[in-house]
């Protein structure tokens, strides 16, 4: 059996453009991945199966499995390869759904991954990419798990800046968030926006520089999330207030939101306030932080 993290995806910054013939929003965003999330097991089977669990696990449960992204995945990846075999692969769902993190994005990332461990698959890189990005926009981004600035509609990646050690808090007042909604709601506010822009920075090694990174950049959906779904701007203030905390923001189409710390102390201790509100919360690490 192979195991794979499907890591909690987080938006530093979220900056919107107008849509493009293809329905897809034109966006500039930095994705960063926390070290915790759900996760994906598989093992052999003569074919294909999927198993959900965990904490979240009960509106997908509701739903068909041939429309779970981790099934849709592994489908995409028998065909583009000729794989033949099968495999009974599990979803432990960990993370809250509809919340701005990623979840069936990572997912779909994680089960490929996996599935190329399981059954010993090597793909090119542009060939991968094109079955992550048919799967959803943010799917080519969870592939690596690294920090990488995303343009386009998510389909085109670039090396993100290096980071500080950083960790991180994650709130979500248990309230589903669909970005469908939140989309439709900025589009009827700007229907002529600005070609989304990339803050000018070159490196971000150190806390001032991510601390300057925040205050000149959004989340342009923060606020419809927010108009929504009045718990959001709670949850940032809480966040915000946490010691140690850097500003709190709105990850992705919401409802979760964050705060950066420079120590996992601070986010570990900031997690706990938060569900002592009754609010769900978990603190992490971020991938391929540490290194400029």
């Amino acid at each position: 059996m192979v195991e794979e993290i499907a890591p909690a995806k987080i938006n530093l910054y979220l900056h919107v453009g107008g849509l493009r013939r293809d329905r897809l929003h034109d966006l500039k965003s930095l994705f960063v991945f926390a070290d915790g999330g759900d996760v994906i097991a598989a093992e052999p089977a003569r074919d294909l199966s999927l198993k959900i669990t965990g904490p979240f696990s009960a509106p997908l449960l509701s739903a068909p499995a041939e429309k779970n992204l981790v099934l849709r995945a592994a489908r995409a990846l028998q065909a583009a390869t000729g794989v033949s075999a099968g495999a009974r692969i599990t979803l432990d769902k960990r993370l809250p759904i509809a919340a701005g993190v990623g979840g069936g994005s990572a997912d779909a990332a994680a089960a490929l991954r996996a599935l190329m461990r399981l059954w010993r698959i090597e793909i090119g890189a542009g060939a991968l990419h094109k079955i992550a990005f048919a799967l959803g926009a943010d799917v080519p981004a969870c592939l690596s798990r690294a920090p990488v600035l995303v343009s386009g509609a998510g389909e085109r990646l670039a090396r993100a800046p290096g980071l500080p050690p950083l960790a991180v808090c994650l709130v979500n007042t248990r309230v589903p968030m669909p970005t469908g909604p939140v989309f439709r709601a900025f589009d009827a506010a700007n229907p002529a926006p600005a070609p989304p822009a990339d803050p000018p920075f070159t490196a971000l090694f150190g806390i001032g520089a991510v601390r300057s990174l925040f205050a000149a950049t959004r989340n342009d959906l923060e606020p419809y999330a927010a108009a929504r779904e009045p718990s959001v701007r709670r949850a940032i203030a809480a966040l915000s207030a946490a010691p140690g905390a850097l500003p709190a923001r709105m990850s992705g189409s919401g409802a979760t939101v964050f705060a950066l710390f420079s120590s996992r102390v601070g986010a570990a201790r900031a997690a706990r306030a938060m569900r002592a509100r009754g609010w769900w919360s978990m603190d992490a690490s971020l991938y391929g932080a540490g290194a400029p």
